[in-house]
């Protein structure tokens, strides 16, 4: 085999290898992210209002009366974001 065929597959192989490590990162810190924003959405949507019911109960018990508990609200920010 020619020489230079060995230099040529000495520099393509690290680079393929660093883009494929380059490319796991990049999909685990998506994937991540996603997971966050889907956990937050959920505490938001499911768990908010058992918490502001449980603590109404509790004010109401020690003769508190408390406000209505605020509506919960979504900003969409995804439609700002550049895409790259």
């Amino acid at each position: 085999m020619p020489s230079h065929l060995f230099e040529l597959l000495g520099t393509v192989v690290p680079v393929a290898v660093q883009f494929i490590l380059f490319l796991r990162w990049l999909h685990r810190r998506m994937r991540a992210d996603e997971i966050a924003r889907s956990f937050v959405r959920d505490l938001a949507v499911s768990h908010l209002p058992h918490i502001y019911t449980a603590l109404r109960e509790i004010g109401r018990r020690q003769g508190t009366d408390l406000q209505e508990a605020p509506p919960v609200r979504f900003s969409d920010f995804s439609r700002y974001r550049r895409n790259w």
